[in-house]
């Protein structure tokens, strides 16, 4: 498939799934370019005469839902300019979210859903050191409890560690048939764009090459096609 076709389809199912493939959706809106994105809308719109958007604030109830439709719609500047004096004075507003999480959870939060889903992926990188700097821990580690925002920053800020989590997930014993479907997902999705990053990020991370590890786990004709993906991107 083209990869906006691909794209829209892979959204369309992960909403017919549910909640537990919400961070499909996060990870389509949020690694790819504002014209992947936008082709991918475009996809969608043609395949199932309905749009994304319309889609995702139908079928998700959630807490997440204000962040989702966000994300989704989102059309980032993605030039290298960044001002920072607005990205600290951003990165104080998270803090304040944070620090108020028991009252709102930040998900929910306007200032956080306003900043992930309109700010560039320089800029957000900028809101995010200077937030360690003011608060003395990054922001993502203080999202336990809130899945699907750590998965969205971790997305726009570090998708290549986001994607080693999830490859590392889908090779692991006793993970379900909708978590094993992300090893596929990302080797398809990424083969041709940042292979080579997520696998020496894997390695980093788990101690073992990427290639090694789906030579244990994968098996006949599904084992080469993995590998043959890994070796186009690298």
């Amino acid at each position: 498939m083209h990869p906006w076709e691909r794209d829209a389809r892979l959204i369309k199912e992960a909403l017919k799934k549910g909640p537990n493939s919400n961070s499909v959706i996060v990870e389509i809106a949020s690694t790819r370019s504002s014209d992947e994105l936008l082709g991918a809308r475009k996809a969608y719109h043609s395949l199932f005469e309905h749009s994304i958007e319309e889609d995702v604030a139908s079928h998700i109830h959630g807490k997440e839902k204000k962040l989702l439709v966000a994300l989704v719609s989102a059309y980032r500047y993605e030039g290298p300019k960044v001002k920072e004096d607005v990205a600290k004075s951003e990165a104080k507003a998270l803090i304040s979210a944070v620090k108020n999480a028991e009252k709102q959870n930040p998900i929910e939060n306007d200032e956080v859903v306003r900043i992930l889903s309109t700010r560039s992926k320089p800029h957000l990188k900028s809101v995010f050191k200077h937030y360690k700097e003011i608060a003395g821990q990054h922001f993502e580690d203080e999202l336990d409890v809130h899945l699907i925002l750590q998965a969205a920053v971790q997305c726009l800020i570090t998708p290549q560690s986001y994607f080693s989590r999830v490859l590392d997930e889908a090779m692991r014993d006793g993970a379900d048939k909708n978590t094993k479907k992300g090893l596929t997902r990302v080797l398809v999705t990424r083969a041709d764009v940042d292979i080579r990053a997520i696998s020496d990020d894997y390695r980093n991370h788990y101690a073992i090459p990427l290639a090694d590890k789906i030579e244990a786990k994968a098996k006949g004709s599904y084992k080469e096609f993995l590998l043959t993906l890994m070796a186009r991107g690298s």
